[in-house]
């Protein structure tokens, strides 16, 4: 798996705008773009190009940026472009990643200017990561690749999330806690320190997860119990 270290990223030399799409026309879309404008104030980065979705949005541009076509027409893009993949839930941007095929493409780890990621926090990033406002990670800790973090969550030390999953906002992960490939945490949700999560199960919104719990279950309440498989 290709990751990043914050020592390599941070001091990455960007001397021309680099162009980059957003795969996503919706909600989380715009607020990636939101995300990249304020990365681009910070050091000027990226080259907005547009927006590739499969289902086109109801007006022509959203933030004065075009539709640009589906991810079939991006995969015949001709010229290198990165790609930012604006898609919350963890099993449908798996599915996208997966149909982006063409070696042109690149994706990029996209955190927000206000999140501290110094070389000793030692942060190790897979490819595609998209961190948002007001996250803190602390130090240790080991992010897959594709994996978004919403506004304002927490992740402790040593702690892993392996491939595409996905935290909305202000869910927050204890120390030395383990998500499995494709969790999904809603708004609030907490997994505390040393409890690890099957691939592909969803914690529900303010749930709290004290224990370990299976893949492919939906979990809710505190503390957080399975209540069904969750749909694959």
């Amino acid at each position: 798996m290709t990751q990043l270290f914050f020592s390599e990223y941070h001091d990455e030399d960007h001397p021309e705008l680099r162009p980059l799409v957003i795969v996503g026309a919706g909600g989380l879309g715009r607020e990636v773009r939101t995300l990249l404008e304020q990365l681009n104030d910070q050091q000027p980065t990226w080259e907005l190009r547009g927006f590739y979705d499969d289902v086109p949005p109801a007006a022509p541009d959203l933030l004065r940026l075009p539709y640009l076509g589906t991810i079939d027409e991006l995969n015949a893009a001709a010229e290198p472009v990165s790609v930012a993949v604006a898609v919350g839930n963890s099993h449908a941007r798996a599915a996208v990643v997966g149909r982006l095929t063409s070696p042109h493409l690149s994706f990029p780890v996209l955190i927000h200017p206000s999140v501290a990621r110094a070389p000793y926090q030692h942060l190790q990033l897979g490819a595609g990561c998209i961190i948002t406002q007001g996250c803190i990670l602390t130090t240790d800790i080991r992010l897959g690749r594709h994996v978004l973090l919403n506004l304002g969550c927490t992740i402790g030390h040593d702690a892993v999330l392996e491939d595409f999953c996905s935290l909305m906002p202000h869910a927050n992960i204890g120390g030395e806690a383990h998500l499995e490939t494709a969790v999904y945490l809603g708004t609030n949700a907490t997994v505390i320190n040393r409890v690890r999560v099957g691939a592909r199960t969803i914690i529900g919104a303010g749930a709290v997860a004290v224990r370990d719990l299976p893949a492919g279950c939906t979990a809710v309440g505190v503390p957080a119990k399975p209540i069904m498989n969750a749909a694959l």
